[in-house]
């Protein structure tokens, strides 16, 4: 009988560079979505608790006052620790830092990247976990890929116009389900990314958990994006 985790950390950091002037007096993951009032990290963690996660774990970065006294002043669903990096620590070092302060280090864990925003079962994608006997699992999306695509045929005739068809390649979704053993296997210092990962694959114990049919997923990089999320959640709700 595998442990469902029900603690999760959120990398929360991220500058949001291409989202300014958004970004310009909070960090990323503050920024609300359109229509709901709600900041990325809210609409996050109410689906964590929602999914049977009880604490978590904040890992801010940039303008992190911003985000904590927001955690500080919401009513939040579940109970949150925020962790703030003194010096940059890379990507890996940062989530072993933050998962240093998770209650249960014998147990489970989520993690997920503080700019996405998604609905699927986590819990379905710890089984799949479970039965892969992996030490990490990555939940990866087939993204829209953003121009008209064109299909033609062996003669060069055109088919058919596309908007904006899926990827034919899977992506890293940027949401995790880690055994407790993984946690020492991250760098002290550096992108697990290039070093845990790759070696986890090499030894066939990291796992691809496709997102299931018509899970909602999208990443927040742009204005775009926002416009496009208000746009999906008020058809949602329609």
């Amino acid at each position: 009988m595998h442990t469902t985790p029900t603690q999760a950390v959120v990398l929360a950091g991220g500058q949001g560079s291409r989202l300014r002037p958004y970004t310009d007096d909070r960090p990323k993951p503050m920024v609300e979505i359109p229509g709901t009032g709600t900041p990325i990290i809210g609409h996050q963690l109410s689906w964590l608790a929602a999914e049977g996660v009880t604490d978590a774990v904040v890992s801010c970065g940039h303008l992190a006052e911003v985000l904590q006294e927001w955690l500080e002043s919401a009513d939040l669903p579940l109970k949150v620790t925020t962790v703030v990096e003194t010096e940059p620590l890379g990507r890996g070092g940062g989530l072993k830092y933050a998962a240093a302060r998770l209650p249960a280090p014998d147990q489970p864990w989520y993690a997920t990247n503080g700019d996405i925003w998604t609905r699927f079962s986590l819990r379905e994608m710890a089984a799949f976990h479970a039965e892969r006997d992996a030490l990490a699992t990555l939940a990866l999306a087939r993204p829209r890929i953003p121009w008209g695509a064109v299909e033609t045929d062996t003669f060069g005739h055109i088919t058919d116009f596309i908007e904006s068809p899926p990827s034919p390649f899977l992506i890293n979704a940027g949401v995790y389900v880690f055994s407790a053993a993984f946690t020492e296997l991250l760098p002290d210092l550096g992108d697990h990314e290039r070093t845990t990962f790759p070696r986890l694959a090499r030894e066939r114990r990291l796992a691809g958990f496709p997102l299931p049919q018509g899970a909602y997923w999208r990443a927040i990089d742009t204005a775009k994006d926002l416009t496009e999320a208000a746009k999906e959640l008020a058809l949602q709700r329609g």
